[in-house]
């Protein structure tokens, strides 16, 4: 797809150049005066963790930003191939993938030897995150995924739609309540700002609320949560241009070494004609921010000009600009229980994204670690308030994802190192000289952390199993459920099994068959069947309300080795009848496609076969053998709720 040849207009990319718009703010509609989950900010954290608890007709949410409408210029623009993923749980992948701009190549770009004030291409190289996901690294507006997020929660069963123009003033949580589920323990004081009715005062009580508002979050400051790390030392700047030039790399990713006036990298962005420039600036002094610098969009432009010598570079328009600090800090907590001391404490607010991590944009890691800090938490909040689960499942967040936000900012220090040219002091007393191989290999190196498909979760009752890892070694314990396909037995239809995993709440159980005849009552697998559907000990049975469809807790797929297997010699449970009508569902059972062979994809041992158990965040919780009913049923019985 191709826009902005005549300029560069935010919103809806469905909509063509000519006939596109920004969305007019939406009228102002009073504060509830409680809800069970409110969050603070309507960036990529809080829009995501919205979007999950829209779908709960029993949760109410309210959600507020202190802008006056949604996003119109985004600042984040690089779209991981694990974000895709989430996406695609949300059902609008497609959209995203269709209109971004996907990262095939990267270049790099030295001085000329023979001319050092000219740069010289020295090589291309095919991106490193290819092949780790279905989907490919892109680039899109970052408004534009906000815009996907809020046309779910709109469209969803609660209708759920945000507050703008509500600045937090005050935020407290009674002590003396948290550890009491049924009570409201936070109290959020908001001023409206919007020009009609300034001064306005609300105050919302609140069962949880999370804190979604930025490096300068109000929340964690309520909280008393202090950011511990680096403090800027660098400063860039960042603009989204439409440009005339003979730069030969302008549609190629490309990482830009000069000899003396710094660096530039660019990254290509969606429609075929803009593109964005992050540009090296000075150190700077102790205490000093990039504000003060002073400098415009324009001096970006001479500087970038000159770093591209001997190349024209003619911006006929900035769609954007910034100008940003380089510095890298982690939150002290994750949420308002003690650091230490915490172990019987139900937490109740919860911090998250940028409010939680700051570091540099130049990775494209800030939308890409904070959508998935919610994604992590939104379905626990959900299962807690909906009495599914013990609320000690809420602990999990901070364990998980504070690991997470510590690779983030240890990956950005490094990125930082090897982009700029010019050295910081601690640099240079190392005598550090880099070039543009030293970030190739960086790149190589964090390609699965970068693309986010190789992060993952540590050993807890959230992700167990480990000694059954061998049984299928191409889904690692703790990272998300790689998908593959398979071909389902109803209708012969080729199906990527991890889009199955939708962000519902759900836990999906994917049964992977051995050589043995499925439907021999004898066989490993028929007898984990008959386990799911009649013992009283199956999680399934035991969990499941007696009211609702057998699969609205846990989800039970199957893939056979077998390629003559027919839907109607199955067990009923296997494709079973469901809502008012009984109708009966024919998309759970599968067979190994004969050219693309899920099990040798995977690892999955064709001998054993194995239970894969994924959570609904789509990371792997435990894999087990057949056999292995009792350890099901105990590892959910670590967490679960009757």
């Amino acid at each position: 797809m191709q826009y902005h040849l005549n300029g560069f207009k935010p919103g809806n990319y469905e909509i063509p150049d000519a006939a596109r718009e920004p969305a007019a703010p939406p009228p102002l509609k009073d504060l509830p005066q409680e809800v069970d989950v409110l969050i603070v900010g309507c960036g990529p954290a809080g829009l995501a963790l919205a979007r999950q608890l829209s779908e709960f007709s029993d949760i109410s949410t309210c959600i507020v930003d202190q802008k006056d409408g949604p996003l119109l210029f985004g600042q984040a623009d690089g779209i991981s191939c694990r974000t895709l993923e989430i996406m695609e749980a949300f059902n609008c992948s497609d959209m995203m993938v269709k209109e971004c701009y996907q990262l095939h190549r990267n270049a790099f770009w030295e001085p000329d030897s023979a001319n050092p004030a000219h740069i010289k291409r020295t090589h291309k190289v095919r991106d490193a995150r290819l092949g780790l996901s279905e989907f490919v690294h892109g680039v899109v507006n970052q408004a534009r995924l906000h815009e996907l997020l809020l046309e779910g929660m709109e469209r969803s069963v609660t209708h759920l739609e945000p507050h703008y123009s509500r600045r937090l003033l005050e935020l407290e949580v009674d002590e003396d309540l948290t550890q009491d589920l049924t009570a409201h323990p936070i109290t959020a004081t908001f001023e409206c700002i919007a020009a009609d009715q300034s001064n306005k005062v609300e105050t919302l009580k609140a069962r949880y609320v999370v804190g979604c508002d930025g490096a300068r979050s109000a929340v964690r400051r309520n909280l008393g949560i202090q950011l511990e790390g680096d403090s800027a030392n660098k400063a860039w700047g960042v603009m989204d241009v439409l440009v005339v030039t003979d730069f030969p790399d302008i549609r190629v990713k490309s990482f830009i070494q000069s000899r003396e006036d710094g660096a530039v990298m660019i990254v290509p962005r969606e429609g075929g004609y803009l593109v964005r420039l992050y540009v090296e600036l000075g150190l700077l002094e102790k205490d000093q921010r990039a504000a003060q610098l002073g400098l415009t969009a324009d001096d970006l432009i001479a500087k970038a000009q000159k770093i591209l010598t001997p190349y024209r570079f003619e911006v006929k328009e900035v769609a954007w600009w910034s100008i940003y600090e380089v510095g890298q800090r982690v939150a002290e907590r994750f949420d308002n229980t003690p650091a230490k001391g915490a172990e019987d404490l139900i937490p109740r607010a919860f911090v998250a994204g940028d409010a939680c991590h700051t570091h540099s944009p130049k990775g494209g890691w800030g939308l890409n670690t904070s959508l998935p800090d919610t994604f992590n938490l939104g379905w626990k909040l959900a299962a807690v308030i909906q009495g599914k689960s013990h609320p000690k499942l809420l602990q999990t967040y901070e364990d998980e994802r504070r690991k997470v936000a510590f690779m983030l900012i240890n990956a950005d220090r490094e990125m930082s190192a090897l982009v700029a040219t010019r050295p910081t002091a601690e640099q240079k007393a190392q005598q550090e000289k880099k070039s543009t191989a030293d970030i190739e290999a960086f790149i190589a190196r964090q390609n699965g952390f970068i693309a986010g498909t190789s992060i993952g979760y540590d050993a807890s009752y959230l992700c167990t199993g480990h000694e059954h890892q061998a049984l299928a070694t191409g889904y690692p314990i703790g990272q998300r459920f790689h998908s593959a396909k398979a071909v389902r037995i109803a209708d012969g239809c080729p199906v990527h099994l991890g889009h199955l995993v939708k962000a519902d709440g759900r836990w999906r159980i994917f049964i992977f068959g051995n050589t043995q005849n499925p439907l021999e009552p004898s066989s490993d697998l028929h007898q984990l069947v008959q386990f799911l559907s009649d013992s009283a000990a199956s999680p399934v049975k035991k969990y499941t309300p007696d009211t609702a469809d057998i699969d609205a807790l846990i989800d039970v797929y199957t893939v056979f080795q077998q390629q003559d297997i027919e839907i109607e010699t199955l067990p009923d449970y296997l494709w079973p009848a469901k809502g008012k009508y009984g109708l009966r569902d024919y998309e759970k059972v599968f067979h190994a496609d004969a050219e693309h062979d899920i099990f040798q994809q995977r690892g999955v041992d064709t001998d054993k076969g194995c239970m894969v158990v994924v959570r609904p965040d789509q990371h792997i919780a435990t894999i087990l053998p057949l056999d292995a009913h009792e350890a099901l049923s105990a590892f959910f019985d670590a967490f679960m709720l009757d």
